[in-house]
């Protein structure tokens, strides 16, 4: 991994993107940290064409995003068109609200509309990846349902968002997916877990928590990975400062 592969996820700095002018202080922040990439996720609403011109400005590439999951599974066309728009190739389905994981014919409906969507987006030279969290480790006729997912759908039409932080609340080894992942994995969220006597675990800054990340860079090399982008759901104080905190600790000791 390169610094030139480390992005920013900007959900983490969600509530200061509501407006252009907003988006655009954030993206000056984020690049003045040092990032040159950012992924486009609880961003606006705001016109592509301003997106656009605002990274352009900035020097930010757009690497990927986070769309809508029903938008994505009932009609992806529109999602090809907005990455069209914003020239990147790859997004990620988010979040399978409203999916009962006890459910099978839940579970392979999903799969079967992601399967389905990828396929839209492949036709079109796009990429759709699946961003887990922890539900997706529930066991579904005794088979992990994200290894479910994985399996039953065409790798060509569904990739991998692996998220360090939810693998491992979700009880599983984050190395042991970018390995399982190989060929399937562009995009990885680095994102550190720190144990706390309250809830269990907490989201913390890279190199703040415990979790392996030499160890997860370098399985996710292995695997073909792209983009390292770095997300924090909720910070502890200034999200900015997170952001700069898990970039420095990035630089100066996990890029080659």
């Amino acid at each position: 991994m390169n610094i030139h592969q480390v992005a920013a996820q900007f959900y983490t700095v969600r509530d200061f993107c509501k407006t252009a002018a907003e988006f655009a202080e954030s993206c000056a922040k984020v690049r003045m940290i040092g990032y040159e990439a950012i992924q486009i996720s609880g961003v606006g609403p705001i016109p592509e064409s301003e997106i656009v011109a605002i990274c352009k400005g900035e020097g930010l590439e757009i690497c990927a995003t986070h769309e809508d999951s029903n938008t994505i599974l009932k009609s992806p066309e529109k999602i090809v068109d907005r990455l069209a728009k914003l020239g990147c190739k790859y997004t990620a389905y988010p979040f399978p609200g409203g999916v009962d994981f006890t459910s099978a014919a839940d579970v392979d409906r999903l799969i079967a509309g992601l399967d389905a969507a990828g396929q839209v987006l492949r036709d079109a030279g796009q990429v759709l990846t699946y961003h887990n969290h922890a539900c997706e480790f529930l066991k579904l006729d005794g088979e992990v349902v994200l290894d479910r997912i994985y399996s039953r759908t065409n790798p060509a039409n569904l990739q991998g968002e692996i998220d360090t932080y939810w693998v491992q609340v979700g009880g599983a080894d984050p190395v042991a997916w970018c390995q399982k992942l190989s060929g399937r994995l562009p995009l990885l969220h680095l994102k550190d877990c720190i144990a706390t006597a309250a809830s269990g675990s907490a989201f913390c800054e890279i190199g703040n928590g415990n979790l392996n990340f030499p160890g997860i860079i370098a399985a996710a090399e292995e695997s073909g990975c792209e983009w390292f982008i770095v997300e924090q759901d909720t910070c502890p104080g200034d999200p900015f400062n997170s952001l700069r905190i898990s970039f420095d600790h990035i630089k100066a000791n996990l890029v080659g």
